[in-house]
């Protein structure tokens, strides 16, 4: 017999809901509004939960930080115009990141012929494009349908971007016919023993292959591939932990150290997997490399630029990797790389990481030695990050999230929110620093509202010190780097979260694992003085 609610007319807004739940969707963040109130109209009865941001910027980033948790798709509900407008940051860094985050919005009707509507922009559409994939109006119920199932099966079979829906009030308001059952979907094309020969070819010859491993190389058999041919590696910051920690020939997330390029014109082989080498990779125009280079990557785009990679492979970097480790399992690695070279200069790098910026790396080795393994992990832009990102070694992928394309402040709360509502029961943990926490400190009130246990650890060095050290490099006087900062623990404290101060970096460990097991989010303040420095 055919299911009854499945032929159940209702207003659109509903429906949408409805359909995001059967193709598995089953948590949205946003904030309703009297444009978009249709779409909260089916939330419930399709059995979703909602999350109510304080700020669209917040719903945005939740919506990112559940989708990076999860692998699924982060879905947020904002309303026309200035609700638009909120998220486009968080939209910008899901874009950036190669996120998949789906911003749903409703939009006027029509904005030609009249003016001075409530929310009115020019064009929504467009403005939304300009830190999207796409942005598509959908004039009709079975427009809006496809443009659903469009976003969701290019999440599944493409670079994973933000995208973005409007549909306009009135016809979220209409009647419509159920969304069609969901779709089956494509057939994935997988890299063989054929796609891979000529990387086959070249290691078969490589006396020093170098692989370099980025976020589209999450997944298994990294580490067996390089024990099997005899690799040293680089991973970038959204690579790490892609071959797990302790590989003797790992020289880690140092792309950005000036003397990887000297490293990398050592291999006579270099083998890019999943990795834009963008600038936020580099912070250099060129790689360094000297020997053939070999590129896999779902974007036809990295593939095409100035790195000009000798060969070019179009696939996703999960089926290279099997490929490859089936390939190389009885290879004999010849390999001109020595563990006490690769060990000598990562002990270096970590030197020059924090004499550059001191007094953070002791505290990120009491924080690693008190996590576990299975710790999720949200950074925001600030100096902890920033040294965290090269010396803190990562024993899987896809555990430490960073806004590092669109460089965002104030990302790391609510993403923090978002992925510890995406894996309940697992730790999640959030670094922040005072100025970038300000940005989103009232979604504060949601952690606490949700009951997380979210230990939050803020770093105040009690100035943008980062960019004050940037205009000093630069011979300029250092101006508008300080702000009067407010008592962050009392502010937590309103906000009915737990807060700490820690004098140690004992206490500090005592104060982590307690957060864990509260009942709600801890906001743990640290100062340089934690570890006697009085710097960075």
């Amino acid at each position: 017999m055919p299911d009854f609610a499945s032929s159940i007319r209702r207003p659109l807004g509903a429906q949408i809901s409805h359909m995001l739940h059967d193709r598995g969707v089953d948590v949205i963040f946003g904030i309703p509004g009297v444009h978009n109130q249709e779409m909260y109209r089916g939330i419930e009865e399709a059995g979703i939960t909602h999350v109510l941001a304080r700020h669209e910027q917040g719903a945005g980033f939740m919506a990112d930080g559940y989708a990076r948790a999860t692998g699924k798709p982060g879905v947020a509900y904002v309303i026309t115009g200035p609700g638009l407008c909120n998220i486009m940051t968080p939209l910008g860094q899901a874009q950036s990141d190669s996120v998949p985050v789906l911003a749903i919005s409703s939009c006027l009707d029509e904005t030609a012929s009249r003016k001075g509507q409530l929310h009115q922009m020019n064009d929504q559409e467009i403005a939304a494009a300009t830190v999207c994939d796409w942005s598509a109006t959908a004039q009709s119920a079975a427009s809006a349908y496809g443009l659903i199932d469009r976003a969701l099966e290019e999440f599944d079979s493409d670079r994973p971007r933000a995208k973005h829906i409007q549909v306009p009030i009135a016809q979220l308001e209409a009647v419509a016919d159920p969304a069609p059952a969901p779709n089956m979907p494509a057939t994935r094309c997988t890299a063989g023993a054929k796609e891979i020969a000529p990387i086959l070819s070249l290691l078969n010859v490589a006396q020093r292959p170098l692989f370099i491993l980025g976020g589209g190389a999450k997944g298994a058999f990294w580490r067996q591939i390089m024990s099997q041919t005899g690799a040293a590696c680089f991973t970038t910051y959204a690579g790490r932990g892609c071959v797990g920690a302790g590989y003797p020939l790992d020289f880690g997330s140092m792309l950005a150290r000036p003397g990887s390029a000297e490293i990398i014109a050592s291999a006579d082989l270099v083998i890019a997997i999943g990795t834009e080498l963008a600038e936020v990779d580099l912070w250099r125009d060129h790689l360094g490399h000297t020997a053939p280079l070999v590129r896999v990557d779902l974007d036809p785009v990295c593939l095409s630029d100035a790195q000009r990679a000798t060969v070019k492979i179009r696939a996703d970097a999960r089926d290279v990797a099997a490929a490859l480790q089936q390939a190389t399992e009885n290879h004999r690695p010849k390999t001109g790389w020595d563990v006490s070279e690769v060990s000598d200069i990562r002990d270096r790098w970590r030197a020059e990481t924090s004499a550059e910026r001191p007094g953070i790396a002791p505290v990120c080795d009491a924080l690693k030695d008190v996590l576990t393994p299975d710790t999720m992990i949200y950074s925001d832009m600030t100096q902890f990050a920033y040294v965290a990102n090269e010396i803190w070694p990562m024993h899987r992928p896809g555990q430490w999230h960073h806004p590092s394309g669109f460089g965002t402040l104030g990302y790391a709360l609510p993403a923090g929110i978002g992925g510890a509502v995406g894996r309940p029961g697992k730790q999640t943990m959030v670094i922040i620093g005072d100025y970038g926490f300000q940005y989103t400190v009232a979604e504060l009130g949601v952690a606490v509202e949700l009951g997380l246990p979210l230990p939050i650890l803020l770093w105040d060095n009690g100035k943008l010190k980062e960019i004050e050290d940037s205009m000093t490099r630069a011979q300029i006087a250092p101006n508008a780097v300080i702000a009067r900062n407010p008592d962050f623990c009392k502010l937590a404290e309103a906000y009915g979260a737990r807060a700490t101060a820690p004098q140690s970096l004992a206490d500090l460990q005592q104060d982590i694992r307690a957060a864990f097991d509260a009942d709600g989010p801890t906001l743990i303040y640290v100062t340089p003085a934690i570890t006697g420095t009085g710097g960075a």
